[in-house]
């Protein structure tokens, strides 16, 4: 009988023990507060991929949003001036939330669930299984990170608009005349004059 069970390839799931569990959480605990440790130590390599970010970033956001090739060319071209605002938001942001989403990221790598198939065509496989694993605590979780999610991207719009908005009227500056004076805001060279 019991070289049947076995040989048949079926056999009881291993229940963890809570002290497995608990040895789990607190070694989670121990990557975030390293990766926090690490965001602080790195801030300046941290600023250089945010930058990075907002180069590629703002280019294709851009070329998605703005067809007309003049203004195309114009955004681009003074799409760095909100790019220090844009640090200090993303710095101040990355720190507080990234050591989190990194450690739970990393977390399901080294969980090593099983997928199950698709049931339902409208919830992602992942999404299913968790759902179903989930304590009333970690859907709690899961509901504030939908609710943080909504929030950063409406404040992601609304950025993006500010950003285009500031883009639009500082370019403007530059291209219409001065009403005070009549003049272009951009100084015409003059001709150097040889003295004899």
């Amino acid at each position: 009988m019991m070289s049947k069970s076995v040989s048949s390839g079926q056999s009881a799931p291993i229940v963890r023990s809570p002290q497995e569990m608990r040895r789990e959480a607190e070694r989670m605990h121990d990557v975030m507060l390293l990766i926090q440790h690490l965001s602080e130590q790195e801030e300046t390599t941290i600023k250089m991929i945010l930058d990075c970010l907002y180069d590629v970033g703002s280019v294709n956001l851009i070329n998605q949003k703005f067809q007309n090739r003049p203004l195309n060319q114009l955004l681009k071209a003074i799409a760095w001036m909100p790019k220090p605002v844009f640090r200090v938001f993303a710095l101040r942001w990355f720190k507080k939330n990234c050591p989190r989403i990194i450690t739970n990221w990393l977390h399901s790598k080294v969980s090593f669930k099983p997928r199950q198939p698709i049931q339902n065509p409208g919830i992602p496989p992942v999404a299913e299984a968790q759902a179903s694993a989930l304590t009333a605590s970690d859907r709690l979780a899961l509901a504030e990170s939908d609710r943080q999610i909504r929030q950063l991207r409406s404040q992601v719009r609304i950025l993006t608009g500010l950003l285009m908005g500031i883009s639009i009227l500082l370019g403007s500056a530059l291209i219409v005349p001065n009403p005070i004076t009549g003049a272009n805001l951009i100084a015409p060279q003059k001709k150097l004059h040889s003295q004899p």
